[in-house]
């Protein structure tokens, strides 16, 4: 077990940091219109889901490379890093915020060898996120992704709903100062990514995957979703990111993210972050709820 000590707090001018990095305009982050939300029992702003992603994704980089887990990595080809995270409860700025890793686990299954870690974030010692880390050779969530959903990608505009797919098209560029950015705003030593002097540069895993935030938002604004009316918060991230594809990411590289509800839902999606035109950097489902649902559990719960 690694549990880490260290009390992290989180201040608003870290919300507004990562927000700004990644173009969230979720009211639920806002220092002042997260008073328009109806009936909001976070009475402030939270952190952003991605932040604590971050500042975990940091957290278990030192620990593969104190458990001398890179070379094992490296030698079974595990090229695919495969995040499971539920939510359970929201981080608010002030807040004390701690982190566990368990103890890693390696295994070798029907030949698919498998590394993974459990983790747990917990604020002011009350549970706040819960998951897993895994290093696998093949990707765990949508595996069997068809590329034909992202074809033709250069004609469409940003902003737009690809004719053959159906899925909701937005166009990012991916930039080394945003990333830092998002880093700071999440707690995380920028130097362990980037830095100039040594002419290192080093993407993240969850960074490009913080877009999906952006693109879920403009997808819901120009479907005319009420953000205040109908608020809704993560329930879960199943994300899978290829280290091949993100070894191949440079400032101002296009990032393409590929948005479809499932089964018309409004409340899972599945997504897909494309670099250029083929090369295919994540893949996640993504899971919310309404904020209405968590209040009549609350009110459920309280009877």
């Amino acid at each position: 077990m690694n549990l880490d000590h260290t009390a992290y707090v989180f201040h608003q001018i870290h919300i507004d940091v990562a927000r700004n990095a990644t173009d969230d305009f979720n009211l639920f982050h806002e220092p002042v219109k997260w008073q328009l939300i109806e009936n909001n029992p976070f009475q402030g702003p939270i952190v952003l889901g991605f932040q604590l992603e971050s500042l975990l994704e940091s957290h278990i980089k030192k620990h593969r490379k104190a458990h001398n887990e890179e070379g094992l990595i490296e030698d079974h080809r595990l090229r695919f890093s495969n995040y499971q995270f539920n939510f359970a409860n929201a981080v608010k700025p002030g807040d004390h915020v701690e982190i566990e890793i368990k103890k890693s686990q390696f295994k070798v299954t029907n030949d698919q060898p498998i590394l993974s870690n459990r983790v747990v974030v917990k604020a002011n010692d009350t549970l706040t996120l819960t998951g897993y880390k895994k290093e696998t050779q093949n990707a765990l969530y949508l595996a069997d992704a068809d590329r034909s959903i992202w074809a033709g990608l250069r004609k469409c505009p940003d902003r737009s709903v690809l004719p053959a797919s159906g899925y909701f098209l937005k166009r990012k560029y991916i930039n080394v100062s945003n990333s830092k950015n998002f880093l700071c705003g999440s707690l995380v030593d920028q130097q362990m990514y980037f830095d100039d002097l040594e002419e290192k540069t080093i993407f993240p895993e969850i960074f490009p995957c913080s877009l999906i935030s952006c693109a879920l938002l403009e997808k819901a604004w120009l479907n005319k979703h009420d953000f205040k009316k109908n608020p809704m918060v993560y329930s879960s991230h199943k994300i899978s990111v290829d280290r091949h594809c993100l070894g191949k990411l440079k400032s101002n590289s296009c990032l393409n993210i590929l948005v479809s509800a499932v089964n018309n839902e409004s409340t899972s999606f599945h997504c897909y972050g494309v670099i250029d035109d083929d090369c295919l950097l994540f893949r996640a489902i993504i899971a919310l709820l309404p904020l209405k649902s968590i209040l009549n559990s609350l009110l459920f719960s309280d009877r």
